[in-house]
């Protein structure tokens, strides 16, 4: 390992910026932990759905991870995080479904980094409904 490599380690580890660090605390960890309090639609051991502050849709909310374990952005996903990302996925269709949405559909996006434009570095799954979306979305 170059010393280069550790040094950008180092700077990563030590950085509070969530963009960088996964570890670093975000307000979704905040909501998590009730020091921030959120319109929650739906809660189990392993997420949370609420609905989104500033929404897009009649109907949109967001499912996220209670432990973020390093799930900052879904490209830092690993292996043995799978079946999370699948209950996040399952619970996102599930509470669609409780908010009326499954007749008609709804739409599913996870925004990852700058390009992507993630905005909260804690992995969340918007879903938005009871309109007709667009294509392209942006």
């Amino acid at each position: 390992m170059s010393t280069t490599s550790e040094v950008d380690q180092a700077a990563a580890a030590a950085s509070s910026d969530p963009a960088i660090n996964p570890n670093v605390p975000t307000f979704f960890d905040k909501i998590v932990s009730k020091e921030i309090p959120a319109d929650v639609i739906y809660e189990d051991d392993l997420c949370l759905a609420f609905r989104d502050i500033n929404p897009q849709a009649p109907v949109h909310f967001l499912v996220i991870p209670k432990n973020k374990d390093g799930l900052n952005r879904l490209s830092n996903a690993r292996e043995d995080q799978k079946g999370l990302l699948g209950h996040l996925l399952y619970t996102a269709q599930s509470v669609a479904t409780q908010e009326g949405l499954k007749p008609g559909g709804f739409r599913v996006n996870i925004n990852d980094g700058k390009d992507g434009a993630q905005s909260v570095y804690h992995l969340h799954i918007h879903v938005m409904g009871g309109r007709q979306m667009q294509w392209p979305p942006g």
